[in-house]
């Protein structure tokens, strides 16, 4: 409980929603659903990736509106189903209420901004996170509810825009602004919040992300992403963030701190030089012979 006559201070923290707030990846969960197979969706996916067509992480919707398969199979309805198949990580309402009012002398405004469509989102957090904290890909249907046309793709540079749309609308200042995600789809916007004095959270160990984000952490969780805010931005040291988890009648079970170095190794074979090449005695030598 935040005491009124103390002075709060205010964040805005953005999540991605795949893979950050979620196990799945909704493309799949959706595809599935529309009787699309899952090996399908990842091989268009990875055509488009190497094509650079779209900004990392609007691949679905770039196939909603312009693939054939997808056009067909793919309803209104399905969006809306695939959100309530998509398995989430632990304990998500009770992250939001604790970063709300649980932390003395700090409030957190978590809000979700994912290149995953809207209704998929707000169906899968549904009497989690409110609809007007989720900003996710607006999209725009016929009569018959297939795609017709898109508002706006939250995906890359596109999560750096509505989170400065967002930064404005609430006059928060950029230092901050906390943002959490998993993968190349939030490099743009974790350099962003970095280069503006605000703090970035990776959830994986993904080898784009997590060297930019000023923390990682892993856990099945959401909860776990406390641990770097109660320590960065509140100042907390280990028994107190420890004993904060246990008035929410919660233990801290494991807490392994790791650095990950990413290395490859390869057998170093001396490359035999071009006759070109020949150490300048040996040209002598054959030049006197």
């Amino acid at each position: 409980m935040q005491d009124t006559g103390q002075m709060i201070k205010q964040y805005f923290i953005a999540s991605d929603f795949d893979q950050t707030l979620s196990f799945n990846d909704s493309g799949v969960v959706l595809s599935e659903l529309a009787g699309i197979p899952a090996r399908v969706f990842e091989r268009k996916v990875a055509v488009l990736s190497v094509q650079n067509l779209v900004q990392q992480g609007g691949e679905l919707t770039y196939l909603l509106l312009h693939d054939p398969e997808y056009r067909t199979h793919v309803r209104k309805e399905h969006l809306v189903q695939a959100g309530k198949e998509v398995r989430l990580k632990k304990n998500i309402k009770k992250l939001s209420d604790l970063l709300g009012s649980a932390i003395e002398g700090y409030r957190f405004d978590l809000h979700v901004i994912s290149a995953s469509p809207q209704e998929v989102i707000e169906s899968a957090l549904d009497g989690i996170i409110p609809p007007d904290h989720i900003h996710g890909t607006q999209l725009i249907y016929d009569s018959s509810g297939h795609v017709e046309s898109v508002v706006r793709v939250n995906a890359g540079y596109g999560k750096v825009a509505v989170l400065d749309d967002l930064q404005n609308k609430f006059q928060t200042g950029p230092e901050r602004i906390i943002y959490m995600g998993d993968g190349s789809s939030d490099i743009h916007v974790m350099l962003h919040v970095n280069r503006r004095d605000g703090f970035t959270i990776a959830v994986s160990q993904a080898r784009k992300i997590a060297p930019i984000a000023k923390r990682t952490v892993l856990s099945d969780d959401a909860l776990s992403v406390l641990v770097p805010i109660l320590e960065e931005i509140v100042g907390w040291d280990t028994p107190r963030i420890r004993a904060f988890f246990e008035a929410q009648g919660l233990v801290i079970q494991e807490w392994d701190r790791v650095r990950a170095d990413w290395l490859t190794i390869a057998p170093n074979v001396p490359q035999q030089l071009a006759p070109a090449e020949a150490a300048p005695s040996e040209r002598t030598s054959n030049a006197i012979n």
